[in-house]
C-alpha cells in the first residue's frame, strides 16, 4: 500500500494530516491553515464590532483566545471546512436529520472526516469501479487513514457501517465529504491490483512500546508472577477479602470458645448442685421418716430394719430415762439415733442430720450382723 498517501502524527497537527490524507497529497501546511484560522478570527471580530467596540461583549471577545486554532497545532472544524471549500468540497454532519432523511448507504459515499475532542482523521474510498473483461469488476476499497496508525487500514464494505456506528458510540462526530475529490495515484493503481491486508496496522506508540519491552531483560520470577498474577487490581482485592474472611473466622472461633467455656461452667455448676441434691436426697430416706439403703448384697429387708431400729430406739430411750444422762456441752457428743429420736425437732444442722443418718445405718448393720451371729 505504498501508493496510498498517509501522513503520520506529528505533534498536534492532526487537522493537517486529516486534510492531506483526504486529498492524498501535501496540500496544506500549518502556515496555510493558520492563515485560514486568522481570517476566521478577523471575520468574527468584525461581526462583534458591529454591536459597538465599547460594548462589554466586544471587550470580552478580544480577551478570549482564538477558538479556531491554538499554539499546539489544533484547528477547528471551521478551518477544515474553509480549507475544503478551496477544492469545491463540503462537509455535512452524518447523523444530522437532513442527511439521515436522504437514506444514503455509507458505502455509496466517497469519504468521511471523523472528530473526537481535538483529534481528526479521514476514512476514504480509493479505487474506481471498472470492468476488465474476464477479470470481472474490481470494486474500490475503503481505508482508515488515521494519522495515529503506522499505515492505512483496509475496511471492507460490510464492515464500514459497523465501523462508523462504533465511532459514534465512542463519541466521535462524523462528517460526510460531498464533492469530487482530486485524482490521485492510489485511485489509478488500485484499479489494476487486488488489495489484501493480512495484519491490521499498529498504533504509532504501540510498536515502540513493544520493542522497548522486548529489549528490557526480565527475570524468570517476574515473568512467572506476571503470568500467574496479572496486575489488574483484582489480586489486591482478593488478598484483602481473604484477610477479612480469615479474621471473621477467627472471631467466630473465639466466640464459640467463649460459649463452650460458659456452657462448661454452667454444666459444672449444675453437676455440683445435682450431686449435692442427690446426696441430700439419699440422706433423707435414712432419716427418721424412711429406712436407710444398705448394700444390696446380703442386706435385710426394709421391714426388718424398720422394726429393729424402732426396737433399738425404744430400748435406748428407756436406758436414757433410767440413767438420766445429760449431754456434755464441752465435748461434742456423737450424734446417734437416740439423740435424733429424743430430739427430732431440735436445732440440728443439716450436717448433724446427715451424720445421724449415717450412724443409724451403721448401727442397723451392726445389729444385723450380731443377730446373724447369735443365730
Amino acid at each position: 500500500m505504498e501508493s496510498i498517501f498517509h501522513e503520520r502524527q506529528e505533534g498536534s497537527l492532526c487537522a493537517q494530516h486529516c486534510l492531506n490524507n483526504l486529498l492524498q497529497g501535501e496540500y496544506f501546511s500549518p502556515v496555510e491553515l493558520s492563515s485560514i484560522a486568522q481570517q476566521l478570527d478577523e471575520e468574527e471580530r468584525m461581526r462583534m464590532a458591529e454591536g459597538g467596540v465599547s460594548s462589554e461583549e466586544y471587550r470580552t471577545f478580544l480577551q478570549q483566545p482564538s477558538v479556531n486554532m491554538d499554539d499546539s497545532g489544533f484547528f477547528s472544524i471551521q478551518v477544515i471546512s474553509n480549507a475544503l471549500k478551496v477544492w469545491g468540497l463540503e462537509l455535512i454532519l452524518f447523523n444530522s436529520p437532513e442527511y439521515q432523511r436522504l437514506g444514503i448507504d455509507p458505502i455509496n459515499e466517497k469519504s468521511f472526516i471523523c472528530n473526537y475532542k481535538e483529534h481528526w482523521f479521514t476514512v476514504r474510498k480509493l479505487g474506481k469501479q471498472v470492468f476488465k473483461g474476464i477479470q470481472g469488476i474490481r470494486q474500490s476499497k475503503w481505508f482508515n487513514l488515521n494519522s495515529l496508525l503506522m499505515g492505512p487500514e483496509l475496511i471492507s464494505d460490510t464492515y464500514l457501517a459497523l465501523f462508523l456506528a462504533q465511532l459514534q458510540q465512542e463519541g466521535y462526530s462524523i462528517f460526510v465529504v460531498k464533492g469530487d475529490l482530486p485524482d490521485c495515484e492510489a485511485d489509478q493503481l488500485l484499479q489494476m491490483i487486488r488489495v489484501q491486508q493480512v495484519q491490521r496496522p499498529k498504533l504509532i506508540g504501540e510498536e515502540t512500546a513493544q520493542s522497548r519491552d522486548q529489549r528490557l531483560p526480565r527475570s524468570d520470577v517476574d515473568q512467572a508472577i506476571e503470568v500467574s498474577h496479572p496486575f489488574d487490581g483484582t489480586s489486591m482485592l482478593d488478598e484483602d477479602e481473604e484477610n477479612f474472611q480469615r479474621a471473621l473466622a477467627l472471631s467466630r472461633q473465639e466466640i464459640d470458645m467463649e460459649d463452650e467455656e460458659a456452657d462448661l461452667r454452667r454444666a459444672i455448676q449444675l453437676s455440683m448442685q445435682g450431686s449435692r441434691q442427690s446426696e441430700f436426697s439419699n440422706s433423707l430416706p435414712q432419716n427418721a421418716s424412711q429406712p436407710p439403703h444398705t448394700s444390696q448384697t446380703d442386706s435385710p429387708s426394709s421391714e426388718d430394719l424398720r422394726s429393729r431400729r424402732q426396737a433399738y430406739f425404744e430400748k435406748q430411750q428407756q436406758q436414757l430415762q433410767q440413767q438420766d444422762l445429760t449431754l456434755n456441752l464441752h465435748d461434742k457428743p456423737t450424734i446417734n439415733s437416740s439423740t435424733l429420736e429424743a430430739d427430732p425437732g431440735g436445732d440440728m444442722s443439716e450436717e448433724d442430720m446427715l451424720q445421724a443418718a449415717m450412724n443409724m445405718s451403721l448401727e442397723s448393720a451392726r445389729n444385723h450382723l450380731s443377730t446373724e451371729e447369735n443365730k
